[in-house]
């Protein structure tokens, strides 16, 4: 069995993000936008035909994913490996406040992927449990497959997946809310994956 495609979803706008707040792993809700981005988004995901959906088990991402998987009908896991990066202590704050309490370390963390923020982790670690996850389906199943998680494990996946060099993971910015990267393996004897899409989705 081999994946041919990996669509990797972020959730909705959750409260924290229409606040402008580090979020990580604080386990927050979906806002009435955030639904709504969701339910909108299903028939354009759908023309993908994944086989299942798998998604981080905090609530904005599962409250996301379900809302897919009852207007298909197409199966659901939770896999708590997908989870968002953890900002340790600055979860919870605005950036105005992580740059307060902690001067020079906010640009230092969006351009090196192997800064860690206090009690948090880095973006190497989050795409190193994220693709343990994308192996397993690899062994388990063919066509495609839909990861419904956070945009900073997006980035990260998408990042380690493609072999990026770390001084190039910066340069992909954050799907947007209800947005998605599409990931299909090229041609050739190594099979490697390439980009057929990114930030791809409807306008909230």
């Amino acid at each position: 069995m081999t994946l041919e495609r990996i669509v990797l979803w972020r959730h909705g706008q959750s409260e924290h993000n229409a606040e402008g707040r580090w979020q990580g792993q604080l386990d927050t809700m979906l806002t009435e936008l955030g639904w709504s981005q969701a339910r909108n988004a299903v028939p354009s995901l759908a023309r993908y035909e994944p086989s299942l959906i798998v998604a981080s088990d905090l609530r904005r991402s599962v409250d996301t994913a379900t809302v897919f998987a009852a207007a298909t009908g197409i199966p659901m896991r939770i896999d708590k490996r997908l989870r968002e990066t953890s900002f340790g202590q600055w979860q919870g704050l605005m950036v105005t406040e992580v740059e307060k309490q902690w001067p020079g370390v906010v640009p230092t963390w969006r351009v090196d992927p192997t800064f860690t923020p206090p009690g948090g982790e880095s973006r190497v670690d989050v795409a190193a449990r994220a693709v343990e996850v994308v192996a397993e389906l690899d062994a388990e199943l063919s066509g495609t497959v839909l990861l419904c998680a956070h945009g900073g494990l997006i980035t990260a996946l998408a990042s380690r997946l493609l072999d990026l060099p770390l001084e190039l993971w910066p340069l992909l910015r954050r799907t947007d809310n209800c947005h998605w990267a599409v990931l299909t393996r090229r041609p050739g004897p190594d099979r490697r994956w390439g980009f057929s899409g990114y930030n791809v989705g409807l306008l909230a």
